[in-house]
């Protein structure tokens, strides 16, 4: 197999940084990290910190990165607004994708992340099972800026891309506070402490909907399969765990998982309720010996608050995944399971 060298954008993210530790077993791959602040992990990587937006601190970084064969990009810049969010998004990622076409000769691939949001799944409920060749909504949307541009620059160039849109992703990332593993845990710790039961935050509604998670693992298993495989290029693909469920059935087996009682819905508005705990964070970490990572690093309770209060059906499709040949897959209870484990193995809440 020929030696890979892969870019990834968003680095220390959660998807970023899974790739980058999932990569990190191969010894085929070499991995380029881009990231904003330094890793808190061990890696093979090569990590640079290097401004996106600004089009000559990427030509200073990034033109000397000749040996780049696959790039990945995962990064994202949030804004007070949706039309807002369009050009930088946009910018950062042509400044990648200008500067690397014309550095690495040998760039061979190119994969973007987009997310059930190319769906409309932000603005309320969508058609579903959701498939890759629905139509759009009424933008403003950045994902169909960047894959317009992705598409439009892959005709003048030598590489292939591929895009990938998961469902809501769940695994393990410090300084990424919107992933909902981080979220479920560090409310369930605050419950604990307070001696209340597991109580689902979200309306009645929300917690019978059905849903779907994808861990973070799996989406990493997939970029390398489609950066790989002649099927994947130019493919839009659906990515999940593969299952369904509801809150009302995963609630349970959480409230178990964390040795509490479990009870019945009540609407909690998490951004308002949550915002004065960090006092009471700070307690426990010192109580449990924890890492003393910043309760406003920890988790994004908006973000929490939206997903938990989503009360309708959120399921992607994801058959032509699948029929391409990639054949990964993964249980939501099991991976909660692996991630809360994780968590409490690396000391980021109460065992």
């Amino acid at each position: 197999m020929a030696r890979k060298t892969i870019l990834v954008a968003g680095a220390l993210g959660l998807i970023g940084r899974t790739l980058v530790e999932h990569a990190d077993q191969d010894p085929e791959i070499d991995v380029i990290g881009l990231g904003r602040r330094k890793p808190d992990f061990e890696s093979r990587a090569r990590f640079l910190s290097v401004d996106l937006l600004d089009r000559a601190a990427c030509q200073r970084h990034l033109s000397e990165l000749n040996s780049v064969t696959h790039v990945v990009y995962a990064a994202w810049k949030t804004a007070s607004s949706r039309g807002e969010e369009v050009a930088p998004n946009l910018v950062m990622l042509r400044n990648l994708i200008e500067v690397v076409d014309q550095a690495a000769p040998n760039l061979e691939h190119v994969t973007l992340l987009q997310g059930a949001k190319a769906y409309g799944s932000h603005l309320g409920g969508f058609l579903t099972p959701a498939l890759e060749g629905d139509p759009r909504h009424m933008p403003p949307n950045f994902y169909y800026d960047q894959e317009d541009y992705l598409v439009d620059r892959q005709h003048r160039s030598r590489w292939a891309w591929t895009i990938f849109r998961p469902t809501v992703v769940y695994g393990f990332a410090l300084g990424n506070p919107m992933n909902m593993t981080m979220v479920i845990a560090v409310y369930a710790a605050i419950s604990k402490e307070l001696g209340l039961p597991l109580r689902f935050p979200g309306t009645d509604a929300a917690y019978r909907a059905l849903c779907q998670a994808v861990d973070a693992e799996l989406i990493a298993r997939a970029i390398l399969w489609a950066g790989a495989n002649p099927r994947a290029q130019d493919e839009i693909y659906n990515i999940t765990n593969g299952d369904l469920f509801r809150w009302s059935r995963m609630w349970p087996h959480l409230a178990g998982r964390f040795g509490m009682r479990v009870a019945e819905p009540q609407r909690i508005p998490l951004a308002e309720f949550m915002s004065d705990k960090g006092e009471l964070w700070d307690v426990i970490v010192q109580k449990h010996g924890l890492r003393p990572v910043a309760y406003r690093d920890l988790v994004a309770w908006p973000f929490g608050e939206f997903i938990l209060n989503r009360e309708f059906d959120h399921i992607l499709d994801t058959t032509k995944l699948r029929d391409h040949g990639f054949d990964g897959y993964d249980d939501s209870f099991r991976m909660f399971d692996r991630q809360i484990e994780q968590l409490q193995r690396n000391r980021i809440i109460p065992s």
